[in-house]
């Protein structure tokens, strides 16, 4: 999943960024909210953790663009917000949520918390309603990052689980590579590399051992396909 972090406080988002990159998420960085513009009318990203005081502008109004749809690209109308604020009166907190935040957590805040709370945003993407997806004999838990084949616990980077956890949302369906890189890499990466091939391949050979029957296809020039084998 690829998140995007407007936030102007560079200790916290070197933290933040640190934290949620651990947790196998892709993420982008704006300190401004002309950036932040900039960046939502270009990538698709699954969930926007956005400050309200920021040097040019105001978070409520951001959120506001967002849910108008004049600030998301073609392929992310589907981008949940969470406001990340000192601002904890009762006043601001309802302010954020009829603007249209999915959440409003008030600084200081526990990461542990946050990333729960992310988790929770952005569980529509999965196929089950707890954070344990489960897509034929494959497990995956969210919280624990922990991924099983029937009994046997796959061992994947962090990039690999990402990858995982992105197709499991769209079990039996085609996702290109594109759709990948859009999703599960941040901005740095570079389109013209074999990298979501490559990625793919270890995380193939690392779901079917032995005898098992292949559960990650590969169609030739057209993407990905998690099979849902139950």
């Amino acid at each position: 999943m690829r998140l995007l972090i407007v936030e102007d406080e560079e200790g916290l988002v070197s933290a933040l960024e640190i934290g949620l990159r651990r947790e196998g998420y892709a993420v982008d960085v704006s300190y401004t909210c002309a950036d932040a513009g900039l960046k939502l009318v270009t990538n698709a990203y699954d969930l926007m953790l956005l400050d309200v005081n920021l040097p040019d502008g105001d978070g409520f109004a951001l959120a506001q663009q967002v849910r108008d749809g004049s600030l998301v690209c073609e392929s992310g109308t589907d981008l949940r917000v969470l406001m990340l604020t000192a601002r904890g009166g009762l006043p601001d907190r309802v302010r954020g949520l009829d603007v249209g935040a999915d959440d409003y957590v008030v600084k200081p805040f526990a990461l542990m918390e946050l990333s729960a709370r992310i988790r929770a945003l952005l569980r529509r993407e999965v196929i089950s309603p707890s954070v344990v997806a489960r897509v034929g004999e494959i497990t995956l838990d969210s919280a624990r990052h922990i991924v099983r084949r029937g009994d046997r616990e796959v061992s994947l980077t962090l990039k690999e689980f990402a990858v995982l956890r992105y197709l499991m949302s769209k079990p039996d369906h085609l996702v290109s590579a594109e759709e990948l890189l859009t999703h599960v890499w941040d901005e740095n990466a570079d389109p013209f590399t074999q990298t979501v091939r490559v990625t793919v391949g270890t995380l193939r050979r690392k779901l079917t051992v032995g005898s098992e029957p292949p559960v990650l296809e590969t169609m030739i020039g057209r993407g990905y396909r998690l099979r849902n084998t139950a």
